[in-house]
């Protein structure tokens, strides 16, 4: 029989009458993804869950790499469907208990499910007949009903499905069901992280890289892509804006105070990923910030920065510790790229001694000083007109 993965929605299913809307995105976004990691699946909707009938087994693993990474999910399982006959049932109940055996558990409980109010047993008596078969023919497993190591589930719906194990989804919103943001992409732990979170939360992403040739290299480029492109298969794509911004930050570096240069040069940042967001209909900023963790990242200092926005900047981390924002970080797969040792622009021009505290009537004079953005003929509309653009993660 080939493989069925039953699958969950999480959040969406709150939505009343927008849910046709968001499952339709889900389903959208879950049949792109397939056709580079399960090609031949189909996949069906049917009140409340998804099936994917898979072509093959190997079809099957492609499937839950790509459910891995789908947002708007609860979970999913690996499901046997019968006809709604209760021998077809219970025999399928023992043969998920044999498996659950195998993998080790020594105690289980069977949870029932019946939306089908004609099918001859209710859910308590459907998980009482289920668990004496199992029982009969897997006499080690004992019934633990308070704490099992496994749970045999039973959907009654227009067929029977029973699964074992369920593996935990992303959650959140399908991505592209709450409109687009610019993420302000680095190549370090924290931005990706942002950005894969603000895709739980059903943003569509672009993003935006800041490039300083020849003071940083071609290696720093071609770890942000690789960031992008592991940030887009959680985002349905991104597209990369890569700025090169050598010349602003040669300006700033020369004509400013020592200790304005990076608060400075994350005003230019804000400024030219505000005029890419406006020209791409993004609704917002992202960016990885965390209150605090760096000095241009205290709370004066985010004013000055986000002076230059003309659009919500979003933190989804501005409340959360390095330790955890690693830990979402290998959960995501952007850890082991993120810590490679080639540096950001940011890094490289860290003054010796930063400005902590910035005043945001001070930090507008000495940008507005630098001419930066006056006009179109100015450094940073050049910058963000010789833009390269790389498509990033997406599903072919």
């Amino acid at each position: 029989m080939a493989p069925i993965i039953l699958i969950k929605m999480g959040e969406l299913t709150l939505k009343g009458g927008n849910r046709e809307g968001f499952e339709l995105i889900l389903r959208r976004n879950l049949v792109s993804m397939l056709r580079s990691h399960s090609p031949g699946s189909r996949v069906e909707s049917r009140s409340g869950r998804i099936y994917i009938h898979c072509a093959s087994e190997k079809g099957a693993e492609g499937a839950e790499e790509t459910l891995s990474r789908l947002m708007g999910i609860s979970g999913w399982a690996r499901a046997r469907k019968t006809g709604k006959i209760v021998d077809k049932v219970l025999d399928a109940c023992v043969e998920e208990g044999k498996k659950i055996f195998a993998s080790g558990a020594k105690s289980f409980k069977v949870e029932a499910r019946r939306a089908d109010k004609s099918f001859p047993l209710n859910s308590y008596e459907i998980c009482c007949a289920a668990g004496d078969a199992v029982r009969r023919e897997t006499p080690e497993l004992r019934v633990d009903v308070k704490n099992p190591e496994a749970v045999i589930s039973v959907e009654i719906r227009e067929r029977a499905y029973i699964y074992g194990a369920e593996k935990k989804g992303r959650r959140g919103l399908p991505a592209g069901s709450a409109g687009r943001g610019l993420l302000l992409l680095s190549g370090g732990i924290d931005s990706p992280v942002a950005g894969c979170l603000m895709a739980g939360r059903g943003m569509g992403l672009d993003a935006v890289y800041f490039h300083t040739p020849p003071y940083t290299s071609q290696e720093a480029l071609d770890k942000t892509i690789r960031l992008a492109d592991i940030t887009g298969s959680y985002a349905m794509g991104i597209r990369l804006y890569i700025v090169d911004l050598a010349e602003i930050q040669k300006q700033i570096k020369e004509k400013c105070p020592d200790g304005w240069s990076t608060v400075l040069l994350r005003m230019a940042m804000m400024d030219a990923a505000s005029i890419i967001a406006l020209k791409t209909r993004a609704k917002c900023l992202i960016t990885g910030e965390s209150l605090s963790q760096v000095a241009s990242q205290t709370i004066e200092n985010l004013h000055c920065t986000e002076s230059r926005a003309r659009l919500p900047v979003l933190r989804p981390l501005i409340g959360i510790d390095k330790e955890a924002i690693t830990v979402m970080a290998k959960d995501f797969g952007t850890y082991e790229t993120s810590i490679l040792p080639h540096a950001d622009c940011c890094v490289l021009f860290r003054p010796i001694h930063p400005v902590l505290r910035g005043k945001v009537e001070e930090a507008k004079a000495l940008y507005e000083a630098l001419g930066l953005a006056k006009s179109e003929t100015d450094l940073l509309f050049h910058a963000v007109k010789t833009a390269e653009v790389k498509k990033c993660g997406y599903y072919k």
